[in-house]
């Protein structure tokens, strides 16, 4: 429904199997155009999620067109995004990002903090691995950036996306191929484990209608792509209030001396087994 009504044409797809997300549809340019739209719809959500809504952005998503079409798919915005002035609304919508998103008490949009209750937990450390691997590198915003933040990964998504379509255009199926299995391994391991239920809290959440109905969109539009791919990922976020921390457990040895110089003696000798730890900020 969502990509109906956001006029991304599915054409005449081959029946695939479960899992199978690569079937092309009638030429490789439809389906070149249909990555594009579908990267498009990731950057769309990425931008409310990953900073405060920006002024060129908010003017983007208040043009009639968008609005018409995601009112298609049951996106409805209230008089507080609809009616109110542009500058009063990016004022809003800030302190609404930051009640929601950036404050004690708040549901950081990040998935070490969705699983595990802390920041830079084993899916960060994850996901940057495969972004490293696929050649790609984060950059600093407005805010740090953590690799498992959602407008993060969601940016990602839509990078493959885009780089599926260059492939294909270029006639490199093989590429396309690849590229369309590593979305799907990306959405089993990341994203299909927390945007759900994630999105719904939100919505329960957001006293605005602009991050109530977003987070509905979100939830939407993850569901059908978890469905197109065939995939079957738990929703292990279940939109809770409360997550639990995760304990974090360090291996040492009881009998290791306190004393640096010691401890230096002794692994100079290969008295101690010493085990790096990661960063568990």
């Amino acid at each position: 429904m969502l990509m109906e009504a956001l006029r991304i044409d599915e054409g005449a797809a081959q029946e695939i199997g479960v899992g199978e997300t690569a079937a092309l549809f009638a030429s490789p340019a439809e389906t070149a155009a249909e990555c594009r739209a579908r990267a498009s719809i990731y950057r769309l959500l990425a931008g409310v999620f990953v900073e405060e809504v920006s002024p060129s952005f908010l003017t983007a998503l208040r043009q009639e067109e968008l609005l018409a079409q995601l009112e298609v798919s049951g996106i409805r915005f209230d008089d507080d995004f609809l009616r109110t002035p542009a500058d009063e609304l990016i004022d809003a919508l800030a302190v609404e990002y930051t009640a929601l998103f950036a404050s004690s008490g708040g549901f950081p949009p990040v998935e070490s903090a969705r699983l595990f209750g802390l920041l830079r937990q084993e899916p960060a450390f994850q996901a940057e691995a495969t972004y490293r691997r696929l050649g790609f590198a984060l950059q600093s915003g407005k805010h740090p950036v953590f690799p498992d933040q959602l407008g993060v990964e969601l940016t990602f998504v839509a990078e493959l996306l885009e780089r599926s379509a260059a492939a294909l255009d270029r006639g490199d199926l093989a590429a396309q191929r690849k590229l369309d299995k590593e979305i799907k391994r990306f959405w089993a391991q990341h994203l299909g484990r927390w945007v759900r239920g994630y999105a719904r809290l939100i919505q329960r959440a957001a006293a605005h209608s602009f991050y109530r109905e977003m987070a509905r969109f979100l939830e939407g539009f993850a569901t059908e792509e978890i469905q197109t791919m065939g995939l079957k990922v738990e929703d292990a976020d279940q939109g809770r209030l409360v997550v639990p921390k995760a304990e974090v457990k360090v291996e040492f040895n009881p009998d290791e001396p306190v004393c640096n110089a010691c401890v230096g003696e002794a692994v100079a000798h290969k008295q101690v087994k010493v085990q790096p730890l990661q960063d568990l900020r």
